[in-house]
């Protein structure tokens, strides 16, 4: 209990100070009600490369802001790792204020690393060194208005070594390359004497209004101010809803103003990735106005099913991975995390594929990503870039993690997207249990945990399994996992020795084991894993098809057996690196695109995963890859339907060699809304041997055709 009071006195101190330089805005570029102006910095920055002191004599390179230094012109040499070619980068531009500089002046840099120093009009403004989190600066006292040319120079540490030891600088065993730059926007944010640093929506989807939290900063000695909100629909701007209050601007022991309101919402509708529907918060002071979008919709577990609950309904979680900071070392990432028609094509491609979730693997993208997710409709679980193995360089403290739990939450808490606090990847250690123990409280709509390989802090939590059945071949000290194995395993994945203790629902998001580059061939982790499974000179051809076919039975495995409260494969968007450079054994794993700029899925995967996650899904509970001529089998077809409505429909199977089917016989069947059935079929093995396959499939009125798919192969006995 000691230690809990200890950390809530650390963050109530870290939130005092961030109270003081902090604002909240979703509008960019903007005067909002003639209060609040928001001017963006983004464009093409000079930059130089240097010591950590002095400020360069010259800047003769440019860059994009946001972007990474590698896309600077002319190119840096070494970029990405240590070099003895420069301690830091540098950014410059110019700007001008054609008004005089009202009461508050705040410099938003929404992303950048690693560890950032800012210069303004030649004074040193700050410092802020988290890399995956905004920082905030009172700027108001360096600023010159009226026309004359204001000069902004930030500093960024050239490689991630940068930053002092016990600070994430976001280490990950499959990167190679930890490129600088100011990724994400930079803003100056404009406003009056009354201003407001932040504003939290919590949705009350049972009162159908939206709770509001806002903090209030005043300078001037005035003790009071009219608060107005408005709900507007975000699509419509139809007001929905609306308050006004006169109070008066009282501190609480933290130092700050607090603004509690809640507001019903007329003709409410809910946020769900099926209906990602939307509403802007309008909150205005005498001097201040921001908006903010939000969705109304609640999220968390049930412990006795192990379901995920969304707005209070039982909610499977089909899904995949974005590992963005991998992406970024990509040979064809160009400038595609910041292209908003890009990034938004991305996000529909994952739809096509049946996919609700996402997880924001090992690192945060730019804003814009999490504005697209609310738009298009996705659950993301937003993991911290902390991995540590045994091995791993560093070595994050809980006192240098909290203030950069506290400046995600506070950035991300009304983005209906964000689902899950994820706290770390596969990583056992006590020090980010400590730090989510001490900030778990701010958030208002208590969104679940996921700490990694670590203990849970609450029951209300979660538990992360990657069940890596592939992996033998890769270690060399037991037999290659075979297929046929699955016919042994529960549907329930294994956990870490310290997670056991808890029962807890299970997000399943790696699994498999099976990664191909772009181009087909294997990677640095399963080479020996296609050599197990095809010989040493299999093709491009057969290798994405084992990998496409494997993929979807497992993805069936974990989703029909009903243990998991989402399956998530790994993964949709990473790298995809040859042998050849910087190392000779290439990349660990890799996406399934073989078009980046078109997103086009390798044609195999994008047919039979598509099938796997369907809502309506089909499995094919048979493993054994060979029979007996002239037999009979009895084969189980799993249904499952993670839907609200009943489903009806025929459930075939068939064997198939060569696209000439051998026999085929059906069922009907009804599966409940959320439920699933389980069909025994009688099947004869036919009497030539040879290769065939066994397909199962949905069929129903109105609706796309589903399918399961198994390799046979029909030997005669050995017996």
């Amino acid at each position: 209990m000691e230690d809990r009071k200890t950390s809530r006195t650390t963050v109530n101190f870290f939130l005092l100070v961030l109270l003081i330089l902090s604002s909240y805005s979703i509008s960019r570029g903007k005067t909002i009600s003639g209060k609040r102006q928001v001017i963006s910095l983004n464009g093409t920055w000079e930059v130089a490369e240097g010591a950590m002191e002095p400020v360069p004599g010259a800047f003769n390179h440019k860059a994009p802001v946001p972007g990474l230094i590698d896309m600077a012109k002319p190119s840096f040499a070494e970029v990405g790792k240590r070099s003895d070619k420069r301690q830091a980068f540098w950014y410059r531009r110019t700007f001008t204020i054609d008004e005089p500089v009202p009461a508050v002046a705040i410099l938003k840099i929404h992303k950048a690393k690693y560890g950032t120093k800012i210069f303004l009009n030649g004074k040193v403004v700050g410092e802020h060194l988290p890399c995956f989190t905004p920082s905030l600066l009172d700027v108001k006292k360096y600023l010159k208005d009226s026309g004359s040319q204001n000069e902004l120079i930030i500093r960024v540490g050239a490689d991630r070594e940068s930053l002092p030891e016990g600070m994430p600088t976001g280490w990950d065993f499959e990167k190679y390359l930890y490129i600088p730059g100011i990724y994400d926007s930079v803003e100056l944010i404009l406003t009056g004497s009354v201003y407001i640093s932040n504003v939290q929506t919590i949705g009350d989807i049972i009162d159908k209004a939206v709770r509001i939290k806002a903090e209030i900063n005043n300078i001037n000695p005035e003790d009071e101010t009219r608060i107005q909100c408005i709900v507007r629909e975000l699509k419509t701007g139809k007001v929905v809803g609306r308050s006004e209050k006169t109070v008066k601007l009282s501190k609480d022991s933290e130092g700050k103003f607090v603004y509690s309101e809640s507001i019903p919402i007329s003709k409410c509708r809910f946020w769900s990735p099926e209906e990602p529907f939307l509403y802007e918060l309008e909150m205005n002071t005498a001097d201040d106005a921001v908006r903010v979008r939000f969705g109304m919709r609640t999220f968390g577990f049930d412990r006795e099913s192990g379901r995920a609950l969304l707005n209070g309904k039982p909610y499977f979680m089909r899904g995949t991975n974005v590992c963005v900071y991998r992406f970024f070392e990509d040979e064809e990432r160009g400038d595609r995390p910041w292209r908003k028609e890009w990034i938004r094509r991305l996000h529909r491609k994952f739809k096509s594929m049946n996919w609700n979730s996402i997880r924001y693997c090992i690192g945060f993208p730019p804003e814009i990503w999490y504005e697209i997710a609310d738009e298009e409709g996705f659950l993301i679980q937003d993991e911290f870039p902390i991995w540590l193995l045994s091995d791993a360089p560093e070595k994050p403290q809980a006192e240098k993690i909290i203030p950069e739990y506290i400046e995600w939450m506070r950035e991300r808490w009304n983005h209906a997207c964000v689902v899950i606090w994820d706290a770390q990847n596969e990583s056992d250690t006590e020090e980010t249990g400590k730090a989510l123990r001490a900030v778990r409280y701010l958030d208002m709509s208590n969104r679940p945990w996921d700490n990694g390989w670590a203990a849970p802090v609450s029951m209300e939590d979660c538990l992360e399994s990657h069940p890596y059945l592939f992996i033998r071949a890769w270690q060399g000290n037991e037999e290659p996992f075979r297929m046929k194995e699955m016919a042994q395993l529960s549907g329930t994945p294994a956990l870490r020795d310290v997670q056991k203790k808890y029962n807890l629902p299970i997000i399943l998001n790696e699994y498999a084991w099976l990664w191909l580059t772009r181009d087909g061939m294997p990677t640095s982790l399963t080479g020996k894993v296609y050599e197990s499974l095809l010989g040493a000179n299999s093709t491009i051809e057969q290798r994405r098809k084992l990998n496409a076919k494997y993929l979807a039975a497992l993805t069936e495995f974990w989703r029909c057996h009903r243990k998991c409260a989402g399956v998530l494969h790994f993964c949709g968007l990473g790298y995809s690196r040859p042998g050849d450079k910087p190392r000779p054994e290439g990349g660990a794993t890799s996406d399934h695109f073989i078009d980046m700029e078109k997103l086009v899925f390798e044609p195999y995967f994008e047919r039979y995963l598509r099938d796997a996650f369907s809502p309506v899904g089909v499995m094919i509970d048979a493993w054994e890859p060979e029979f007996a001529p002239s037999t009979k089998q009895n084969i189980s077809i799993f249904v499952i339907n993670d839907l609200y409505q009943d489903w009806k429909g025929k459930v075939n199977l068939r064997i198939v060699q060569k696209n000439r089917v051998v026999f085929e016989q059906f069922q009907r069947c009804i599966v409940k809304s959320l439920g699933r059935e389980i069909l025994t079929f009688e099947q004869e093995i036919p009497a030539i041997t040879g290769d065939y396959q066994i397909v199962a499939e949905l069929a129903a009125d109105g609706a796309k055709k589903v399918v399961s798919v198994r390799d046979l192969r029909v030997v005669e006995s050995d017996k």
